[in-house]
């Protein structure tokens, strides 16, 4: 059963259930618990949010496409995932203080013109701004953005993994 699989579609298969229930997981902590995510936590989000239905389509085609074609799109799925990691990455650093974060991550309103200043405190009292700086949650001294550059080096693996054999089947 296991080498029947081994053309690129378990490891399509497993990246796009692992990435469902990480998303999932995100949208329950904010939807559910009310941990308002900050704009870099919503950056990290496209990758799965692309990668999901990537996945699952490429789980599905895998065994009528070429090995070589499957084992390639499990590269551009890993690529995808690698740009998920880098945010995490970025994210993690800026919250451990290794290198500053975005300037808009601290807020979301500003006002230019001196005579939105009224506006503006309307704005401060009726929005609360997520710092990209200050983690919320933390799992075993972990935050989420640190989980989810750990999740996506594993993911990394398993698509790199899965193209290799693949590749390596096909010859």
């Amino acid at each position: 059963m296991i080498s029947s699989l081994d053309n690129g579609r378990a490891a399509a298969l497993f990246a796009g259930l692992t990435a469902l229930v990480v998303i999932a997981a995100a949208l329950v902590l904010e939807h559910g618990f009310g941990y308002a995510p900050c704009p870099l936590c919503l950056q990290q989000r496209w990758p799965y949010y692309i990668g999901v239905p990537c996945a699952f389509l490429l789980a599905g085609l895998a065994g009528r496409l070429p090995p070589r074609v499957t084992g390639l799109l499990l590269v551009a799925l890993a690529g995808l995932f690698a740009w998920g990691m880098a945010l995490g990455i970025y994210h993690a650093g800026a919250e451990w203080g290794f290198w500053m974060g975005p300037r808009d991550c601290s807020g979301g309103v500003a006002a230019t013109d001196p005579s939105q200043v009224t506006d503006l405190l309307e704005a401060l009292q009726t929005e609360s701004a997520v710092s990209c700086t200050d983690p919320r949650l933390r799992i075993l001294g972990i935050s989420l953005a640190g989980w989810n550059a750990v999740v996506m080096a594993g993911l990394i693996a398993v698509c790199l993994t899965g193209a290799w054999r693949a590749i390596v089947r096909s010859r």
